[in-house]
């Protein structure tokens, strides 16, 4: 795909216009609404434990090991480059846990989830098992009565002050803080997920100040409260901002160009190939670019509908009215974004 301009959208809204989505399924390899059939969809959703496994070594040795690092080395640039880097490696490891919660992470279920809750889950504050209930009702009905992120894609194109003020508050942890709370009055209330993760950070707290470094963890929890959550809520109005529901995933999922910035920083492990994820949530993260490929060869996904980069989108769903406030999130903010 080439596309240098926007997307064709309807007049006020974020939403494609009908000539850019050919109707042109079923096909030999997918059905009618693209998701993949027989041998290829067989061949789509194997699971590589070993190259995940590694997966996870790596995604572990780059947040982990960073501020690990930073610790021994303890100089005010290793702290600053810890900080700046985990916006990444929480990235990663919220990803990884994404992937844990749709049982794609690893192929024996017992080993899946533990290494999504304990390996990678709890360690950026998701609670695995809650966000898999509440990331299923996303991908069942998107935008439906259900939808648990409604009020996070909901009323785009927004002025631009409003979307200065939503990054603002990420930005300085007012949103992080918002998801703490809700993290201690889950506990309160008995949760047991909520507890796990409290408990593990309290350990990981208490490790740092032992061994007399107790700015790994301060840059730990820092990175995910502010760059994490500007990156989290970029990311994700850019998958689903302004859209609407619909049973053609193409109006409820967005194709944005993948570049190498955008996903060492913010898409890594294929998530920028989303509306592919969202034609079959049952494909691993390895193989979505192909299933992204197959449907656009098969005409579904066309020229048009793709925007030429995150930067392009961002600007445009930031032109527009004042947002729909009616509008209410039915999830957790503790569970994950």
């Amino acid at each position: 795909m080439a596309t240098t301009a926007y997307p064709p959208m309807v007049d006020g809204t974020m939403v494609p216009t009908p000539d850019i989505l050919p109707q042109v399924l079923p096909t030999p390899n997918l059905n009618e609404r693209g998701r993949p059939v027989g041998q290829f969809r067989d061949e789509l959703r194997r699971i590589n434990n070993g190259r995940n496994a590694l997966t996870v070594a790596i995604a572990l040795i780059q947040s982990v090991g960073l501020v690990v690092a930073a610790g021994y080395l303890n100089t005010w640039w290793a702290y600053l480059g810890a900080f700046v880097f985990m916006a990444r490696g929480h990235v990663c490891l919220n990803i990884l846990a994404h992937e844990a919660a749709h049982r794609m992470l690893f192929s024996n279920r017992t080993a899946n989830d533990l290494v999504g809750r304990w390996g990678v889950g709890y360690l950026t504050f998701q609670a695995m098992l809650g966000y898999r209930r509440a990331h299923n009702r996303h991908h069942r009905d998107e935008f439906g009565p259900e939808e648990p992120d409604l009020a996070l894609y909901s009323g785009y194109p927004i002025m631009q002050d409003s979307w200065k003020r939503k990054l603002r508050r990420d930005a300085v942890g007012i949103s992080a803080w918002k998801g703490f709370k809700g993290l201690y009055f889950a506990a309160k209330k008995g949760r047991t997920e909520a507890r796990q993760i409290i408990g593990l950070h309290v350990v990981l707290a208490g490790l740092s100040v032992a061994v007399m470094r107790p700015l790994v963890y301060v840059v730990w929890i820092l990175s995910f409260s502010t760059l994490w959550k500007v990156s989290n809520r970029l990311r994700a109005v850019a998958e689903h901002g302004g859209l609407e529901r619909s049973k053609d995933r193409r109006l409820t999922s967005r194709v944005v160009r993948q570049t190498i910035p955008m996903r060492f920083w913010m898409t890594p492990y294929n998530t920028g190939w989303h509306l592919a994820h969202h034609v079959d949530m049952s494909v691993p993260w390895r193989n979505l670019p192909r299933l992204h490929n197959e449907l656009v060869a098969s005409g579904w996904v066309t020229e048009e509908l793709e925007w030429p980069s995150y930067w392009a989108f961002w600007k445009a769903c930031s032109s527009g009215a004042e947002p729909d406030r009616s509008a209410q999130s039915s999830g957790n903010s503790w569970v994950g974004d």
